[in-house]
């Protein structure tokens, strides 16, 4: 019994030493104008091929600038899919994330760290285009 009061002791003062972080979702607006696609072979959409970003950040009404992205994503399924990585810039901290960003419809990305307000932070990220341009794209971040 006393063994079992030892552990519970220590898994409560590993628990108090984690850092607290409540649950808060953060919607932001992208709009994809400072975007360039590396291709390997001309213009042709190959496996391998290369987007670069770095776009500012609006906030959930599309109005008011709050922020900036930028990251990369590598082409793995040519017409299908990309492999991405980002940091959202904020000016509290920032968030990155990383995932599959799909050509048509929404994708889902892990977040995977953050600095500021948001270091520690976890998560996921829902990116839903607003149009079928697309002229931008709704960010929902769900941080735990």
């Amino acid at each position: 019994m006393l063994e079992l009061s030892i552990r519970l002791c220590a898994a409560a003062a590993l628990l108090a030493a984690l850092p607290a972080m409540a649950a808060e979702r953060i919607s932001v607006v992208e709009r994809p104008l400072n975007e360039t696609t590396l291709h390997r072979s001309g213009d042709r959409d190959l496996v391998g091929d290369q987007l670069v970003f770095a776009n500012k950040v609006y906030d959930a009404a599309n109005k008011v600038e709050i922020g900036s992205d930028q990251g990369y994503c590598v082409r793995t399924v040519a017409g299908k899919s990309w492999e991405c990585f980002w940091t959202l810039v904020l000016k509290a901290g920032q968030i990155t994330v990383e995932g599959p960003f799909m050509d048509s419809g929404d994708s889902l990305f892990a977040v995977t760290g953050g600095t500021g307000k948001y270091a520690g932070a976890r998560g996921s990220m829902k990116l839903h285009p607003r149009d079928a341009t697309p002229t931008g794209y709704d960010f929902d971040y769900d941080l735990l």
